[in-house]
């Protein structure tokens, strides 16, 4: 950026200088912060798909906006605090320019900004009047009617410059109005488009009848349904809109906001709900705090109040900034949380044996979504919160997308209540439970544990082990139920039952039954390092798989191997070094190798390294390469002694993106982490 080389030369940056240093630290997290965000706007504003939760962003926001405040010299227009929204997309229709800006609000975060903005305005104004009201959790939409008739329907685009025409989607929605009441010569109004909680729920409904993806929440599914180019299909997912603002009229005089919500509903259409016009910061106050209280009722999502002043004629006088109106805050709420009652704890066994409790509670709706269950993770969570059943337990969504348990109402507790113990047998096959030393987890003794076995073969079938295609869960479950499979092993034995398995009809007709045991003897090509990650050894994934067998060689050698030897590997650690050797002590392990071997599963690799350019280096790849796909790449780095990894982080050398690199290329820049085109690629691993 422009603004970093002249920060450079004005600060003439010296290591010993602490003033410098921190300016030189500030313009570091500036930099990061202003690409984090406009990445998350993308996401947000262009894709309907934010990864983020709104808490999230706003802290970024407002992280950003102190290091301005404090270094006005690193502003450009290009900040995220001086442009609104996203980039308009063509998909639902042509662009349309503004004629008004959709800019977006000032958000404030506590009781102190709350009365300091309506302080600032009585010290500014005259006796201002100001208006409180939901803030919508949904997307912004103008409506332009012309002799009372709708003409066009726009989203908020860039927010400045021009936005999406949606007027086709919008004649549909039940709540804009085709034709006002009255023929006035112009009207431009915005509004919000959203669903209602049982709108969205109907929806989701039907998209798991259809086995399609379910939708994450209101805002996103209404977001997505706004821009669909079929308008039959925005009409069947019944959107709904409020209307928050005039923001232009020609042929009635409109003297303030509250006035022009009263005209409004006499041309039929629908505005915000309950606003409340206050005088004072008490008052404002109290209105914010009744919209708290009542947020959970309303039947749909709300992000926050909106504190507006009245007058038109002051809402002039005070202007705007690039980016906000100065008239108008919008408060927003801490992350939701609600009281339930917790019904059961309900235990699991996984892979390793490991049980774990799940909190199974009264459904409450939170973020847009209802929720039944939490994990508790484990007996010490449980104690360190007094858990029990019965109690009446505080729940929240981490990062608004995860149910989690934060604590208990003691004052609520039942009398009779006792403190709850995951137990010492295992739910599932009633052996007994330990404690692994050194950890908190309780697990099944059991090698043979049902549940161990569901889950130790689904690991053994799936993508990144064996990679049997077609040998779903329910083919699992039920070949281990009609004791077809004890251990991983006997998949192997199944094309010696081919006329048992279709005269009972296990896995199907002939045709299913032969495409999933032909899938079973194609397994046997993988080499050792997928052999390995398929045992499901704890702590051994993938990548570990790969740098062990990329020192050993033999399945033999890493069996022998000494507890020096393992921890010289890269990803293994002094834990992994002994969960290795415990493994390879255990007979039932080793006889279950073996067996693999003898079924003609290859137990060593080819040594496919052509060099050694790329040792010691990460590569993440990322994006659509011009010639190369991902794991053309991936081998590429590895037949020169690199290592690939999935995800970016402070140990990733490189990142390799093409075409729409999206969020690793983002955090990447984040961390400063150097990004290769293919073609800077290639000529790296030819030198």
């Amino acid at each position: 950026m422009q603004y970093s080389l002249f920060c450079m030369s004005l600060f003439c940056y010296n290591k010993k200088d602490f003033k410098g240093e921190k300016m030189m630290d500030d313009l570091k997290r500036y930099e990061e912060l202003v690409k984090t965000i406009e990445y998350h706007n993308d996401r947000y504003y262009n894709q309907d798909d934010p990864e983020i939760s709104d808490y999230d962003y706003d802290m970024m926001m407002k992280e950003l906006k102190k290091i301005e405040k404090d270094h006005p010299e690193y502003v450009t227009p290009n900040s995220p605090t001086q442009h609104v929204g996203g980039s308009a997309k063509r998909e639902a229709g042509v662009l349309v320019r503004h004629r008004v800006p959709m800019l977006s609000l000032q958000d404030v975060f506590s009781k102190e900004e709350v009365q300091e903005f309506v302080e600032s305005m009585q010290e500014t104004l005259v006796d201002p009047v100001f208006v409180v009201e939901y803030k919508i959790d949904g997307l912004s939409m103008a409506l332009r009617y012309e002799n009372g008739d709708l003409t066009t329907a726009i989203t908020r685009g860039d927010g400045i410059i021009q936005g999406e025409d949606v007027t086709i989607n919008a004649r549909v929605i039940k709540d804009v109005k085709n034709k006002l009441k009255e023929p006035i010569e112009y009207l431009e109004v915005r509004g919000e488009v959203y669903m209602t909680n049982e709108a969205f729920d109907k929806v989701n409904e039907i998209q798991e009848l259809n086995n399609k993806k379910t939708f994450a929440n209101p805002r996103n599914c209404a977001a997505g349904t706004l821009r669909q180019l079929d308008s039959r299909i925005t009409k069947q997912r019944n959107l709904s809109m409020f209307i928050f603002n005039i923001q232009d009229i020609r042929g009635k005089e409109i003297t303030s906001h509250s006035q022009g919500y009263e005209y409004l509903k006499k041309q039929g259409m629908k505005v915000i709900d309950n606003y409340q016009v206050c005088h004072s910061f008490e008052e404002v106050w109290k209105a914010i705090e009744m919209i708290g209280e009542s947020r959970d009722q309303l039947g749909y999502d709300i992000d926050g109040a909106v504190v507006k002043i009245d007058s038109y004629e002051q809402r002039q006088q005070l202007g705007q900034t690039a980016k906000v109106p100065r008239w108008a805050v919008a408060y927003k709420y801490p992350p939701e949380e609600k009281e339930t009652k917790l019904l059961d704890i309900e235990l699991s066994v996984g892979r390793t044996g490991r049980i774990t409790p799940t909190a199974i509670f009264e459904p409450v709706r939170l973020c847009g979504t209802t929720v039944s269950r939490a994990t508790l993770h484990n007996q010490d969570f449980i104690d360190s919160l007094d858990v029990r059943i019965g109690d009446t337990i505080i729940v929240y969504k981490s990062g608004e997308i995860i149910p989690k348990v934060k604590g208990v109402n003691k004052d609520k507790r039942p009398a009779d209540s006792v403190p709850y113990q995951i137990g010492n047998v295992c739910p599932v096959c009633g052996a007994p439970t330990y404690q692994e030393e050194g950890t908190v987890d309780i697990k099944c003794s059991n090698p043979t544990c049902p549940s161990k076995l569901v889950r130790n073969v689904v690991n053994f079938v799936g993508r990144d082990a064996m990679d049997i295609k077609g040998f779903g869960l329910s083919y699992v479950e039920t070949l281990i139920d009609q004791g077809y499979i004890h251990d991983v092993s006997d998949i192997y034995t199944l094309k010696d039952k081919r006329q048992d398995l279709l005269d009972k009809k296990v896995i199907g007709l002939v045709k299913s039954t032969d495409n999933l045991l032909n899938a079973i003897e194609k397994s046997k090509e993988n080499d050792a390092t997928k052999v390995l990650t398929a045992l499901g050894i704890s702590n051994i994934g993938k990548s570990a798989a790969k740098s062990l067998m990329k020192k050993f060689k033999t399945m033999d050698q890493l069996m022998n191997a000494s507890y020096e030897q393992l921890i010289e590997v890269n990803d293994i650690g002094d834990t992994s070094a002994q969960i290795l050797i415990d493994y390879f002590k255990d007979e039932k392990n080793k006889e279950i190798i073996h067996k693999l071997e003898n079924y003609g599963l290859k137990m060593e690799i080819e040594d496919t390294q052509s060099s050694s350019l790329l040792e010691n280096m990460t590569f993440v790849v990322t994006g659509t390469l011009p010639t190369l796909s991902r794991k053309e790449a991936a081998t590429l780095i590895e037949n020169n002694g690199g290592k690939v990894s999935g995800s970016v982080s402070k140990k990733t050398t490189y990142l390799l993106a093409g075409e729409n690199a999206g969020s690793k290329l983002a955090k990447a820049q984040s961390l400063n982490i150097p990004v290769l085109s293919e073609e800077m690629f290639m000529e790296m691993i030819k030198s």
